[in-house]
């Protein structure tokens, strides 16, 4: 009878799906991490749930207790912070590190491919349209984009104009929609499909802003699926992935 409890036990135990981690990712990553994520279900049967917005949004529902168990960050800070109150697995790794792009939709006044110096002409005339870019306070993208506008000095002539989206990929969606002439949005999301599609970019120097260096890490509750998707990312066909998709990979 016991033998036959034990065995009972674990059929049952056999029988439980394992749950697919939660992953908090920068909506910067939306197209790369889709392809990654694709390619690690064929790869090793395995899946895991991904949610995308600001890195400093994560940052506060993690400190408030969200089940995430991996974070990707779109600034590297934001990683820093966890890990000074022990929220994380380690201090992490470095996976890549973003770039900047001046986008315009198809007719826009801002050229084809949009010209920086037309942007200054018409900004400082007081003709600029709208002009979308995340929000500076706890997206990534937008502090390089306000620190970009302030460094050709155009910060003050520009701000009236801004249309803040809530992270990267809603900023991204503002400047291709239509509404707006424009803006200042993650290289990753430029090169998109839908964005590909409706219009063009110029991409930012890195020396205008703060460079955008992106870190992942495991958090405190993460289990051995999320380690290995973890593990999986910073892998050779993931590396490939992201380099194609508008991200610089740090040196091995």
């Amino acid at each position: 009878m016991l033998r036959l409890l034990v065995a009972v036990a674990l059929c049952a135990c056999a029988s439980v799906p394992r749950a697919e981690p939660l992953v908090a990712a920068a909506s910067d990553l939306q197209f790369a991490l889709e392809e990654i994520v694709a390619e690690y279900r064929r790869e090793s049967g395995r899946d895991v749930r991904v949610s995308y917005g600001s890195s400093g949004n994560f940052t506060r529902q993690i400190a408030q207790g969200a089940p995430y168990e991996l974070f990707l960050s779109a600034d590297e800070a934001y990683v820093e912070q966890l890990v000074a109150r022990k929220l994380t697995r380690g201090t992490g790794a470095r996976y890549s590190t973003g770039r900047l792009a001046l986008y315009a939709p198809m007719g826009s006044p801002l050229g084809r491919p949009p010209g920086l110096d037309v942007l200054g002409e018409r900004a400082r005339a007081g003709v600029l349209g709208r002009f979308a870019i995340a929000n500076p306070e706890h997206a990534p993208y937008g502090r390089a984009a306000a620190e970009t506008l302030r460094h050709l000095g155009l910060w003050d002539a520009v701000r009236p104009r801004l249309v803040i989206g809530e992270n990267a990929a809603q900023a991204a969606r503002y400047a291709s929609g239509g509404d707006a002439e424009g803006g200042l949005v993650a290289l990753s999301l430029a090169l998109g499909p839908e964005l590909a599609a409706r219009g063009t970019h110029t991409v930012i120097p890195e020396s205008w802003h703060a460079p955008l260096h992106q870190r992942m890490v495991l958090l405190a509750n993460a289990s051995p699926e999320a380690e290995q998707f973890y593990r999986y990312v910073l892998g050779p066909e993931s590396r490939a992935v992201l380099a194609r998709r508008g991200f610089q990979l740090p040196a091995d």
